[in-house]
């Protein structure tokens, strides 16, 4: 597939964090993309535009205080681009406390029909906004860590850092941070 590079109005920043770089991608005003380094599903980098440092001191700033632990939340403009049932997960997903975490089952049941756990998955594996709609916030269904497109030691790393705990699931209450080895965010996607 050629991009049309004439028509691209997209601009990005990299972001270096403590957890890698970050492409950071807007199309006008809204944020459209945050990419970890070998993200699973992201775009072809052509389609992320100009690469400018201007333009992207809000963000820069909140997502360092969020990693700094300083930060629970973000207000941000976003745009997550999707089909209709990508954008129904996502924003379940938007809904999940800084500190706690849900599963995808859980996701599954809200959701309802006959939606099952592994297709809420293959929705939050295809997120275009880590950390912003915080899918690392999403667990298997007996607690373990399972797939995050930005690899799993960063979705430990974000859970220790929010020391989350599970919930919407049954059983106790248990902090990420305990068993794992080795906000509630404002920003809502588009509806």
């Amino acid at each position: 597939m050629t991009i049309d590079t004439q028509t691209i109005t997209a601009e990005h920043a990299v972001l270096a964090t403590r957890l890698g770089d970050l492409t950071i991608v807007r199309d006008g005003d809204s944020l459209v993309g945050l990419y970890f380094p070998h993200h699973w599903y992201q775009p072809d980098p052509a389609a992320f535009g100009t690469r400018t440092a201007r333009g992207f001191e809000d963000i820069a700033s909140q997502l360092e205080e969020y990693l700094a632990g300083t930060r629970t939340g973000f207000d941000l403009p976003i745009q997550a681009r999707g089909d209709e049932f990508q954008r129904r997960v996502w924003g379940l997903v938007s809904q999940i406390p800084y500190g706690q975490t849900t599963t995808y089952g859980h996701l599954a049941w809200l959701l309802g029909g006959a939606v099952t756990a592994q297709e809420v998955g293959a929705a939050v594996g295809h997120n275009p906004l880590c950390i912003l709609i915080p899918c690392h916030r999403v667990i298997g269904s007996t607690g373990k860590l399972t797939g995050y497109a930005g690899g799993l030691k960063r979705k430990r790393a974000l859970l220790e850092l929010e020391q989350s705990e599970v919930i919407g699931s049954v059983g106790a209450v248990e902090r990420v941070g305990a068993r794992a080895s080795g906000s509630g965010d404002r920003a809502q996607p588009d509806r």
